[in-house]
């Protein structure tokens, strides 16, 4: 079984386009503001938020953020080494609640590592749509994936450890 994509997996101008999409409910906002002690009456505050530009309570940014960047997790980084860097965030357009978010990442870039031959570093854009399709979010991502090779390597450590128990006993 895989998840993930490897570096030879990536070609620069494709697109992934990240489903299903995902609704933002009420809940999801408010449990995510509590969490991140984001108190913003703007996010919390029905009544204040009535009296605003929008009318209603925005959904948290770093929440949509959360949701796309989690969406684009089997497309993207499934197999991330680790994510390397995040540029360029934009939050377009408001989100609110019952928004429906959907999203696709583009290949800009990719390159072996100078350092370590073994990965490559993969640069796409991501860009998030709500259900009227209008763009609510955009950013640059750097990610650090195995190649075939390394993946393969990995994998099998990983399934010696499974068959054998973490202490090299059989299971």
């Amino acid at each position: 079984m895989s998840f993930g994509r490897c570096y030879e997996d990536f070609e620069v101008g494709d697109v992934y386009k990240h489903w299903p999409g995902r609704t933002i409910t009420e809940y999801d906002d408010m449990l995510f503001c509590m969490l991140t002690m984001n108190h913003n009456p703007l996010h919390i505050d029905a009544n204040y938020a009535a009296h605003t530009q929008h009318k209603q309570r925005l959904v948290v940014g770093a929440l949509v953020f959360s949701i796309v960047l989690g969406m684009s997790v089997p497309d993207v980084s499934g197999k991330a080494i680790a994510n390397l860097e995040f540029e360029e965030v934009k939050h377009l357009a408001p989100t609110f609640h019952g928004d429906t978010i959907y999203a696709e990442s583009r290949v800009l870039d990719k390159r072996l590592s100078t350092s370590k031959p073994d990965r490559g570093i993969v640069t796409v854009e991501t860009v998030a749509y709500n259900q009227r399709g209008e763009k609510v979010l955009s950013y640059r991502r750097r990610v650090l994936v195995p190649t075939r090779a390394l993946d393969e390597e990995l994998q099998r450590q990983i399934r010696s450890r499974i068959e054998h128990g973490r202490d090299g006993t059989s299971v």
